[in-house]
């Protein structure tokens, strides 16, 4: 597996376990959504929220923009599930795009981040593998929030094995991904099923 491919794989990843988690939480509305909970950011709103500025910030840099700090300064959060669905799709669908142009000179490619006092700076391949840690990290307090409300915490970490392609064909379909596509097969698993039309 080259590193490329691997930061494609956890692009789509981190797409599919958004799309399940929040799938999930549609049926939450506005005031369960914004209720306190324990939590480093005490509510899913504050840190689903917190997600999306972190990603909208680190995708800015990734892409050179110039706006750095200001866009995480600005951030304007999402009030309910469907805004911050709607949102986080597009902010994961640029990350998967950005991922799969990615070459190898790329991952090795200078990021200039504005942190606002300072200007900090590190290859592609690690503000990438930062960036998907971040996500992990929040997107399970958001998970264990949610065994606090009737929305029972759905399985998120079926998106990178090929091997476990019949976990994720729901997921899989409603982005309209096939298998091989997004899932370089071992040379020992032959052929993987396509799921999408």
């Amino acid at each position: 597996m080259t590193l490329v491919g691997y930061l494609s794989i956890q692009a789509h990843a981190n797409r599919l376990a958004n799309l399940r988690l929040h799938e999930a939480m549609k049926v939450l509305d506005r005031s369960a959504f914004h209720a306190p909970r324990v939590g480093f950011f005490p509510s899913l709103a504050a840190t689903l929220n917190h997600l999306l500025a972190v990603d909208l910030y680190y995708l800015g840099a990734l892409h050179g923009e110039p706006e750095g700090a200001a866009v995480f300064h600005r951030f304007v959060p999402a009030d309910t599930v469907a805004e911050l669905q709607q949102r986080q799709a597009a902010s994961d669908a640029r990350l998967v795009a950005f991922c799969d142009r990615l070459d190898e000179a790329g991952c090795d490619a200078e990021v200039v981040m504005d942190r606002g006092d300072r200007v900090q700076r590190d290859r592609t391949g690690h503000v990438l593998a930062h960036l998907f840690m971040h996500q992990t990290h929040h997107r399970g307090q958001a998970h264990a929030m949610l065994s606090g409300t009737a929305v029972a915490p759905p399985q998120l970490d079926e998106f990178l094995l090929p091997s476990e392609a019949h976990l994720r064909v729901p997921e899989m379909r409603a982005m309209g991904w096939r298998e091989e596509a997004v899932y370089a097969p071992a040379p020992w698993a032959g052929s993987s099923p396509k799921h999408a039309p």
